[in-house]
């Protein structure tokens, strides 16, 4: 499958949605990485898709700011790659991409939870073992990648959202207040 991986654009939100529902099952609004994710906006210039010939998105990848234990870093995820486009390489592509893109930006840290044999060929191994996802997590499935000596030296605590909150449009805030 020939695919092109760009930038996220507000458009794909739908699409990128389906293609989660359908690669990760409906349940994974319940996972403690949502929990962190619930409510904020990923990092600035790091939420990217895979998009086929026709245009349609076949794989997603995004990243997150949260404070580790006092240290700043980035949470990966979801990714996810359509069904129908498994085994085309498209998940591997997403993660150089990402990882790329984040230290270029100067991020010291990415963190996620996911299967260690396959995140390992990027560079993740154990996560500092002071640091706990907020709510029920496997350890061994809790990883981090650093692109600066020591750069989660230290870190210890539960793993807090720290980027841009989503506001409420205007609009629904002025019918909400009406409400009350």
């Amino acid at each position: 499958m020939l695919y092109a991986i760009e930038a996220e654009q507000p458009s794909d939100g739908r699409a990128r949605e389906a293609l989660l529902d359908r690669a990760m099952g409906l349940n994974r609004k319940r996972k403690s990485s949502e929990a962190i994710r619930r409510g904020r906006l990923p990092a600035d210039g790091l939420s990217f898709v895979a998009r086929s010939l026709s245009g349609a998105v076949v794989g997603t990848v995004r990243l997150w700011h949260v404070d580790a234990g006092g240290q700043a870093a980035l949470l990966l995820g979801p990714l996810a790659v359509a069904p129908e486009a498994k085994g085309a390489g498209i998940g591997s592509a997403l993660m150089v991409h990402a990882i790329e893109a984040a230290e270029s930006f100067g991020h010291r840290a990415i963190l996620l939870v996911g299967d260690a044999p396959y995140y390992k060929r990027f560079g993740f191994e154990a996560a500092p073992t002071g640091l706990a996802m907020p709510g029920p997590f496997s350890r061994e499935r809790f990883l981090a990648l650093t692109f600066t000596l020591g750069a989660l030296d230290g870190a210890a605590g539960v793993l807090r959202p720290s980027g841009v909150k989503i506001h409420r449009a205007p609009a629904a805030r002025a019918l909400a207040a009406q409400a009350a």
